[in-house]
């Protein structure tokens, strides 16, 4: 019993309905059970029934090795229509991740020459951009879309997994694209509208910003409520010195006069949504953050690998169609042999 079961896990491991292949006895039990046709009676007419028998013993019209042609073109049909199938190479299932929106202030603040990039002072932008492109390197799987805000927000991207697009757009940013003054309320607003039709559990916006917001429709606080009421996790993270610009010698010059990042109120908008607000002064605390968010909003690791089965029934069904086309030919050629015949006789 156990060598039957054994058999059969074999079979059913290679055919997707092993049970179809019970019929390619068929023909031989109709052939054998059902009774012959009475002589006389009616009987299935068929175009060639006048012919001559072909062959020692063959049937009339029939050559010699055309029943075992059929027979086998009956079980390559049977076994085509059990599906047989071969395990393909193991593949890697997509890994489950999420669907995060970047808000990036492009506002006149960003353009502030306060922080270091290796040797270099550079503005807030490009320090804020070097540090996102790392960023985005290691959220593969994630779709990502882009938002930049100054006096009003725009979506740049759409939410995509074509990365190196997000990165693209970001790059071609620059300070005072979307006006001057910083809009957090819209560019909030924004990404919940973008995010809306997406899975409540994979929301994440992570916004960027060195001010105060000072215009807009959408107050941060309403705007904050709104992500709360759709799900979506902010993350604010506020970008800037507090000792004002570094000249290209180094030295220290006064502080602007942009009024000061409004850290409660970055508090305030994650603590209403369930993210993090963070403080980065320089780029290393800013990669620091986005480590960090790593850690609070993980890419899931792909799960274990499958094998596809691959369907290989087209190559007996193909085999089945080339024998019954070569039973067919004796056919042919005897229906011309003796149309032949029938002419010569009546000239």
């Amino acid at each position: 019993m156990s060598m039957l079961a054994s058999a059969w896990d074999a079979v059913s491991s290679q055919f997707a309905w092993p049970w179809l292949l019970a019929a390619a006895p068929l023909p031989w039990i109709v052939r054998r059970w059902l009774p012959p046709a009475r002589a006389g009676g009616d009987a299935l007419r068929v175009p060639y029934a006048a012919l001559p028998a072909a062959g020692r013993g063959g049937r009339a019209g029939l050559a010699p090795h055309t029943p075992w042609l059929l027979w086998l073109a009956w079980s390559l049909l049977c076994i085509a229509a059990a599906r047989p199938q071969q395990w393909g190479p193991p593949e890697q299932p997509p890994r489950a991740a999420r669907d995060l929106m970047l808000a990036v202030d492009l506002s006149g603040s960003m353009g502030e020459t306060d922080m270091r990039l290796g040797p270099r002072v550079v503005d807030r932008l490009t320090a804020a951009k070097a540090v996102l492109a790392d960023f985005l390197e290691r959220r593969g799987g994630d779709r990502v879309g882009l938002i930049v805000f100054g006096q009003r927000a725009y979506a740049m991207t759409p939410l995509t997994l074509d990365r190196a697009s997000v990165q693209q757009q970001l790059d071609d940013t620059v300070v005072g694209l979307a006006g001057r003054e910083t809009a957090i309320g819209d560019a909030i607003g924004l990404a919940v509208k973008r995010l809306q039709d997406q899975p409540r559990s994979q929301r994440v916006l992570i916004l960027l910003t060195d001010g105060v917001s000072n215009a807009g429709v959408l107050s941060p606080e309403k705007a904050a409520e709104l992500a709360r009421d759709a799900g979506v996790r902010v993350h604010t993270i506020a970008f800037g010195s507090d000792e004002g610009d570094l000249s290209m010698f180094g030295f220290r010059l006064p502080a602007s006069s942009e009024p000061a990042i409004d850290e409660a109120a970055l508090q305030a908008i994650a603590d209403a949504t369930g993210g993090r607000a963070f403080r980065a002064r320089d780029t290393d605390a800013l990669a620091g953050i986005y480590d960090e968010i790593d850690r609070l909003e993980p890419v899931e690791r792909a799960g274990p690998a499958l094998r596809p089965r691959i369907e290989r029934y087209p190559v007996p069904l193909a085999g089945a169609c080339a024998l019954l086309l070569l039973a067919a030919l004796p056919r042919r050629r005897l229906r011309t042999t003796a149309g032949s015949a029938a002419q010569d006789v009546a000239t």
